[in-house]
Formats: structure tokens, sequence, C-alpha cells
């Protein structure tokens, strides 16, 4: 369970990522600023904080309910954010493009910030904290998921960008969050091993 809960979040969110609006703002950022440590170092302090809350949420609503109700709380929203992944993100231009008189490192930072507000990493991370006992494993594997979805992007430019088989990738991150629901859905129901 104590590795589970740094690489699940991990790999959940670093595939949930790929085509979702803040690695388009990134991309963005990118090729406006051509800077990449301070858009990288954004993104790091950006999603540690927001992170950090929805993973204080998460545990902190975990507390509410029995095993058994937040299972079953878990597995819904697990497929509803399966489903929501499927839907492509479109980048807000009017957010990034007040903040640009800032600098890389400032814009990056508010921007990231407020796009992940209300974004599905953000609601899986809660999810996610809610499931694992780990709270700061969960915001690390979280974060280290934002950043390999978006590191290379900012290091890459348009060159990855362009390339990347955005569907497919979506529809893993869908299946993975699907698995999820299930697994949760399965505690639930008292088959497998205990959250």
């Amino acid at each position: 369970m104590f590795l589970e809960s740094l690489f699940v979040p991990t790999g959940i969110v670093a595939l949930a990522e790929i085509g979702d609006k803040t690695q388009l703002l990134a991309l963005l950022l990118a090729c406006r600023f051509r800077r990449p440590w301070p858009i990288i170092w954004g993104i790091v302090v950006a999603t540690l904080a927001n992170h950090a809350a929805a993973g204080a949420v998460g545990n902190w609503v975990a507390s509410f309910f029995s095993p058994t109700t937040l299972r079953w709380i878990l597995a819904a929203s697990f497929a509803a954010v399966a489903l929501w992944t499927l839907v492509p993100d479109k980048l807000d231009d009017d957010e990034e493009s007040k903040l640009q008189k800032y600098g890389p490192f400032l814009t990056t930072l508010v921007a990231f910030f407020l796009a992940e507000m209300g974004d599905k990493t953000q609601i899986a991370t809660i999810m996610l904290a809610a499931q694992y006992p780990d709270f700061l494993l969960v915001v690390a594997g979280t974060t280290l998921g934002m950043l390999i979805a978006n590191v290379p992007v900012v290091l890459a430019g348009n060159f990855a960008a362009d390339r990347l088989p955005l569907t497919l990738i979506r529809r893993l991150a869908a299946l993975a969050f699907a698995a999820l629901a299930i697994y949760a859905a399965c505690q639930a129901l008292g088959i497998g091993t205990p959250l």
C-alpha cells in the first residue's frame, strides 16, 4: 500500500494530463517565453500547492464516511472522471495572456494554479488522497505525474505535442480511472483486500 500511494497517483495523473488544458498551457508558455526552467519551476510550485490543498480535502472528506460508503463514493467519482477524461480540453487564452507580463515563472505559477482549479487531475488528487493513507506520497505522486506529462512538452515544444496520439492516451487514462472505479466498487462489496 505504501508504494501504491506514490505510483498509482503518478501513473493516473501522468496519463490524465496528456492533452489536458494545462499541457496545452505548458506548450503555449514554452513557445512564448522560450525559457524552460522558470516554466518548469512554476509548474512544480503551482502543482504542489494545488495538489496539497486537494489532498488535504481528500483526507478530510475521508474522515466523514464509513469505509464502505467512501468506497462507493470513490467508485462513482472515478467512473465520472473516466468519462470526463474522454472529453478533450481546450485552452482558455484569456487566463494566460493577462499574466504574461509578469515573466515565465510567475505567469506559469499563477496560470497553472488557476487552470488546475476544478480540473480532473485536482479532482483525482482529492479522490486518491481519500483512498490512500499516505497524504505526502499521494501529493508527491500526483505532482510527479504532472511533471512527467508537462516537462517534456516544455522542453520539446511543438515537436512532441504534434506527434502524440492524444485520443489513444485519453482512452488509456479513462481506462485507468475506470479500473480504479471497479476496484473501489469491489472493495465496497467486500471483494478483494481492503483499501
